[in-house]
């Protein structure tokens, strides 16, 4: 079955007889689980306690999760800047293959995500889920304007010309998502600033922030009354109304919950309740703030009596920015976000299943974000399209600890903000066009690049450029490879 036909059955566009919907009542444990991806934004690889021991930050609850669950040491962000990685959650496909070669999209882009793409949240609709997107969304949308007219391709919309009263379309909800509350880009950094319920903003923007989170000449709309401190805490409680509502309204129906926070991205301003609580600044009690979303949606699943049969995933879209007072955020991982070294993209993965997962375990496993949907669809039984998904590999084996006999993935493909490419295969990692961090200059073609065995060499300190040309000769083949063929994972 193809994308296309995979649509047309799950209705989308086309009048079909409506597939029934799986009813799991009497079920103890059910055969599906719950599912809640949680993904902060530039949270670090050695912000989390449970990986950075030395950690100026306490990070109790994602501790609690990875006591509880498993907690990956290898897992990667298809990008090291956000928009990107959140194309490839989405859609099981590198953001590299679409229109986005570099950098992130702002709060008025048009849409990323083609309409007739196959996403996570479609997939587990057509099996019987509830689905939900609460956080920052930054994948572009389409906003009326005033004279009716649409930017081209590659700019973006002119927000004096937006009618903010009127719809916006290709959002969540065409999606594949029954809900939507957020923010169309980076909440606290991009305008306009205003949450956005499912297709139109809570309020009008209509006033100029008087705080430049940038510091940059810019223009920032925002609604009367916004207050950047308030927008996780938002986030959470609608959150949890979701949960409660879904349980009180749909007992016997599953849900997915994408839940994208904002913290602890710039501007670095936490609310008071955990001002101070870090040894590592303000971006440090944001990260607080990230653990303390966590403990709430932990709480309200036992309260609500679905911990044992809820998935809850944890993760960070990127790397972190540098962390302040002798906090290491990225540990002891070379680079930043927006890098190519592992600090860019390396990021904390947590999952926890009760009674499924096996708790307080670790994986080694190379694992990339794009992994969501196979993973998905293997929990469900469901199968993909062939063309959708493409570079998504089934992790679920990781996840429940099962003795692997070969890698899951046969390669990981890394990009930077500048639109680096990387080769991750087994211990071997191949950069391509640059010497340095590949952050925000891109390659240059035929460039002398980097080779690092990460095995021996996991902080990327000695380049074996000169020393493996085979091992160089036979991973740029297999990228080349990728990007002709469009796919990665195996058919």
């Amino acid at each position: 079955m193809n994308r296309r036909d995979f649509l047309k059955a799950v209705g989308l566009g086309v009048s079909v007889v409506a597939m029934p919907r799986r009813v799991f009542a009497n079920q103890k444990p059910r055969k599906h689980p719950n599912i809640i991806f949680i993904m902060a934004d530039d949270m670090g690889y050695g912000d989390v306690s449970c990986y950075n021991p030395a950690s100026k930050i306490p990070t109790p609850n994602m501790d609690r999760l990875a006591k509880e669950g498993v907690r990956f040491t290898d897992a990667h962000s298809p990008s090291a800047v956000c928009t990107p990685t959140r194309y490839g959650v989405l859609t099981g496909r590198y953001c590299w293959r679409t229109r986005l070669k570099r950098g992130v999209f702002g709060g008025f882009n048009r849409p990323l995500i083609e309409k007739d793409r196959l996403t996570v949240a479609s997939f587990l609709k057509h099996h019987g889920y509830s689905t939900a997107c609460i956080g920052k969304w930054h994948l572009g949308l389409h906003w009326t304007t005033r004279d009716r007219t649409r930017p081209a391709e590659f700019r973006a919309y002119d927000q004096r010309n937006i009618d903010f009263s009127k719809p916006i379309t290709a959002g969540p909800t065409e999606l594949g998502f029954d809900y939507f509350f957020g923010t169309s880009a980076c909440t606290t950094d991009d305008p306009p600033f205003c949450f956005i319920e499912n297709d139109h903003t809570v309020g009008i923007p209509n006033m100029v922030s008087p705080v430049d989170p940038a510091d940059e000449d810019r223009e920032l709309l925002m609604v009367p009354g916004w207050k950047h401190e308030d927008a996780d805490i938002t986030f959470v409680k609608k959150s949890i109304e979701f949960i409660e509502r879904h349980v009180s309204d749909k007992t016997n129906d599953l849900f997915f919950l994408y839940l994208p926070l904002s913290v602890p991205h710039i501007p670095w301003l936490p609310p008071d309740f955990v001002k101070g609580k870090s040894q590592a600044g303000p971006r440090g009690d944001q990260v607080v703030l990230a653990d303390w979303s966590i403990e709430q949606v932990l709480e309200t699943l036992d309260r609500m009596k679905i911990s044992d049969n809820t998935l809850v995933i944890l993760t960070s879209d990127n790397g972190p920015r540098e962390g302040v007072n002798g906090h290491k955020s990225a540990g002891d991982l070379r680079g930043l976000k927006g890098s190519i070294w592992e600090g860019g993209h390396r990021v904390p993965f947590i999952a926890r299943w009760q009674g499924t997962i096996k708790p307080d375990t670790t994986s080694d496993e190379v694992i990339c974000l794009t992994d969501l949907m196979a993973t998905c669809a293997a929990i469900v039984g469901g199968e993909l399209p062939k063309d959708a998904a493409e570079d998504s590999y089934n992790i679920l084996p990781a996840l429940l600890g099962k003795r692997l006999t070969r890698p899951i993935r046969e390669a990981v493909i890394h990009h930077s903000g500048g639109g680096v490419f990387a080769v991750r295969q087994g211990k071997w990692k191949l950069i391509l066009g640059t010497k340095g961090s590949g952050a925000d200059r891109p390659p240059k073609p035929h460039f002398r690049g980097q080779l690092y065995d990460l095995y021996n060499d996991p902080y990327e300190k000695d380049n074996l450029w000169y020393r493996h040309q085979e091992v160089i000769k036979r991973l740029a083949k297999l990228l080349e490879k990728y990007k002709e063929q469009g796919y990665s994972r195996r058919p």
